[in-house]
């Protein structure tokens, strides 16, 4: 982090096809090697194949994914009196949107299937139904967050 400034915040372009920043961030999170042409052909052909198989619009499918996924709690470290606690927070909406995309991708990335297409249809349609791996890193998340509620009244 920065000592000086807050970092400033830069505003990314609406994608073509859905007039939607969040999906220009994921997109671009997608995005390995600065070939973005390509990460764009995979999302756009995962929503396509995402409607042959569940009959919903795949944007529908992403959105609803997205807010399966986004927590609502995290737990932060924070020393005090030569201990670390793990203390519950609230996370900021902006967090919540980094960290769906990431566990999103990242689950996507470490699926069984064959191509990336078909595992980020997959990952998609499962968060969508509160499955898979990205569902089940946010109710980790959550179980920490439970585990460690005494620790709340430090919050900063």
């Amino acid at each position: 982090m920065s000592r000086r400034r807050a970092a400033v915040k830069r505003d990314v372009l609406p994608d073509a096809r859905y007039s939607d920043k969040i999906v220009t961030k994921f997109v671009n999170a997608l995005m390995v090697d600065g070939k973005k042409s390509i990460a764009e052909n995979i999302f756009y052909t995962a929503m396509d194949l995402i409607e042959e198989k569940t009959g919903k619009a795949g944007y529908d499918v992403f959105k609803t994914a997205l807010e399966n996924v986004k927590p609502q709690l995290e737990v932060r470290s924070r020393r005090i009196g030569g201990s670390t606690y793990q203390v519950p927070v609230e996370v900021r909406t902006e967090r919540q949107l980094t960290l769906a995309l990431r566990w999103i991708i990242s689950n996507t990335r470490s699926r069984k299937e064959y191509g990336m297409i078909e595992k980020l249809t997959a990952e998609l349609i499962a968060a969508s139904n509160n499955e898979g791996g990205a569902i089940k890193k946010k109710e980790d998340t959550y179980k920490m967050a439970e585990a460690n509620r005494a620790f709340a009244h430090y919050k900063w």
